[in-house]
């Protein structure tokens, strides 16, 4: 049996198309994670607004602070199964280029702009990744 895939849109910045990222995620059988220092925060008061349900959580409060903090993060919590991740940080480059190597599963680091959100072709490249799609 395949592992799950796991879709990691981002939760701040650019205004984020989550109708269309649950959409994307129930049509290739993926998992909704959130991955922010607001942590639970985004299940009390993001996750209502936007009409979705509760999410598990990748947990970051603890690597505040830290270069990359993100990415061994978000590694631990999808290893073993494929990994789409939708973000407009162009922070930390050095760590971002470096995080899919270090990974054996299938890593589609979708990087949004800002100024337009997630869009129909950033989901089509998380779902046409390698393990994105069933």
């Amino acid at each position: 049996m395949t592992a799950r895939p796991l879709v990691r849109p981002d939760v701040d910045g650019p205004p984020n198309a989550w109708g269309a990222s649950t959409r994307t995620a129930e049509e290739s059988d993926a998992e909704l994670a959130w991955c922010t220092t607001g942590e639970d925060d985004a299940n009390r008061y993001a996750g209502p607004a936007l009409g979705l349900p509760p999410l598990r959580v990748v947990g970051l409060r603890a690597h505040e602070g830290r270069p990359g903090r993100k990415f061994p993060a978000v590694g631990r919590f999808a290893a073993g199964r494929p990994l789409g991740r939708l973000d407009d940080s162009g922070l930390f480059p050095t760590a971002r280029a470096e995080f899919p190597a270090r990974r054996r599963e299938t890593t589609a680091l979708v990087e949004v702009d800002p100024g337009v959100g997630v869009t129909d072709e950033d989901l089509g490249r998380v779902v046409a990744a390698p393990g994105g799609g069933r």
